[in-house]
């Protein structure tokens, strides 16, 4: 059977819209899991994830659970465009003519897709993390009204303005272009780069994990082998295999979240590359430390990709294009 060529504006299309539907729906997870994953044993705000959005939505209003939001919907065309069509390319690569593939080579398919992704995802996710966390450092001042100073793992004009000392209303929001222009001034393109290992180390595997048991657990939803999967189908599969993957991949999460968080408190450690983090995590906090936020990731992953395969299988981008949809998992 002859392949067809994977149409990029069209997988381009299908990323965005995916990528602006799902974080719409789920961004504020996401910033509980954030929040979550960055504060410490000594210094906990939040319970719980519904008491991280209850306490946001208090001290900040119901925008201040979007805070960070304008990074991810910018990028999140690109981001999932490229994780996406990066594994289509890699599986009609690995094919070698032939449509079906070994779980090997699904794997590497995923892997070749988690490593493209980083190039966006890396930068992004730089950017959201200072943003999402904000919040979270002004609590805490509050509750520690003494240490009014928060300490940088990095001397950053611009970030220091956020935080700067006096009453906490006095606080001036710093936004993602101010940022990255101060991290491109002061470090460079590696400044936007910062926790790349750590980005790595999360986005292969969850990409080795996800694309495979996405495409086996799709299948099951054909009655035979002429019949399309139907879009409910590539919805639940999604969830599922996001889910998973996202819940094994949670520790190199947390540990990317800590190295990529340059503002801290006075009492927080920073850490000096991946193998300090996970030590220090380790000895300070306990291996429990390393599953936090699990559960908010795996409810923002599992939906966010549920409904990117639901866009992506209905072929929203070779519909607006006039083109036929075409996908490696329907054989």
């Amino acid at each position: 059977m002859a392949q067809q060529p994977i149409s990029l504006p069209a997988k381009l299309i299908n990323g965005g819209v995916a990528g602006l539907v799902g974080v719409t729906c789920v961004f504020p997870i996401d910033l509980a899991k954030t929040r979550l994953q960055n504060q410490r044993g000594s210094q906990r705000v939040y319970k719980s994830m519904m008491d991280c959005l209850i306490k946001t939505v208090r001290s900040e209003g119901y925008f201040g659970m979007y805070r960070g939001a304008a990074v991810n919907l910018t990028l999140v065309t690109p981001e999932k465009a490229i994780k996406l069509a990066a594994n289509d390319f890699f599986r009609q690569q690995l094919s070698s003519g032939e449509l079906k593939l070994s779980v090997f080579q699904e794997m590497l398919a995923g892997c070749g897709a988690g490593m493209c992704q980083v190039i966006v995802t890396t930068p992004m996710e730089m950017l959201k993390i200072q943003l999402q966390d904000a919040g979270r450092l002004v609590t805490q001042q509050r509750k520690l009204p003494v240490l009014h100073t928060v300490k940088l793992g990095t001397a950053i004009p611009v970030l220091n303005c956020s935080y700067s000392v006096g009453p906490v209303s006095s606080i001036r929001k710093v936004s993602a272009i101010q940022i990255a222009q101060e991290l491109l001034r002061t470090k460079g393109i590696q400044g936007l780069y910062k926790g790349l290992g750590a980005t790595l180390m999360r986005d292969i595997p969850f990409s080795v994990v996800y694309f495979p048991m996405f495409a086996h657990i799709n299948k099951l939803g054909k009655t035979s082998e002429d019949d399309n999967v139907p879009f409910y189908w590539s919805f639940i599969s999604g969830c599922v295999a996001g889910c998973t993957a996202a819940v094994a991949v949670s520790p190199c999460d947390v540990v990317k979240t800590r190295l990529q968080s340059l503002n801290k408190s006075a009492n927080e450690d920073t850490y000096n590359g991946v193998a300090d983090c996970i030590r220090k995590i380790m000895r300070k906090e306990g291996p429990t430390a390393f599953l936090k936020g699990a559960g908010c990731r795996a409810l923002v992953i599992a939906p966010l990709f549920g409904i990117a395969q639901v866009v992506y299988f209905i072929g929203v981008g070779e519909f607006l294009l006039g083109q036929t949809p075409f996908n490696l998992y329907s054989v």
